[in-house]
């Protein structure tokens, strides 16, 4: 059970660092919709009522609820594993991080309606949709359970 705690913790700490960011950004960028950091990279303030990519994102209202069900039931699945497998730290870890960006994404959904993104990258005029802290824990999350996976093959 201390295991599940501790990585419970760090799942809040995860959704916390990611709801002060976009508090922090929003509170920073006031009606500037774009600051131009360098060349590839630039924060922005969008606010996306869809998933990933902006899946659904002009559905007329339906996907927030659609969308917060999902993450409530990726994160109380996701606890559920963690709570089953105290003895594999990595993949715990992995679920972790998901289960936080899912958390921070499911906060601003329930608050809001959207879910804030701030974050852009780009290469020249090809643009990589806007994401946020959340999205990122998610992400790496996912890679530290691929490779979880492959460590357990060899």
């Amino acid at each position: 059970m201390h295991n599940f705690f501790r990585w419970s913790l760090l799942a809040f700490v995860v959704a916390l660092l990611d709801q002060w960011s976009k508090q922090a950004i929003v509170s920073w960028m006031g009606v500037r919709p774009l600051v131009r950091v360098n060349d590839f990279f630039n924060l922005v303030l969008a606010h996306n009522q869809g998933a990933a990519f902006s899946f659904l994102a002009n559905a007329g209202g339906w996907q927030r609820g659609f969308f917060s069900l999902i993450a409530l039931a990726a994160i109380v699945f996701i606890g559920i594993l963690i709570f089953r497998h105290p003895s594999q730290p990595r993949f715990c870890f992995g679920l972790t991080l998901i289960m936080g960006g899912a958390l921070g994404n499911l906060i601003d959904r329930v608050r809001w309606g959207t879910v804030t993104d701030f974050i852009q990258w780009h290469v020249g005029q090809h643009y990589w949709p806007a994401f946020n802290l959340a999205d990122s824990a998610i992400t790496l999350g996912v890679a530290v359970l691929l490779w979880d996976g492959l460590k357990a093959r060899k």
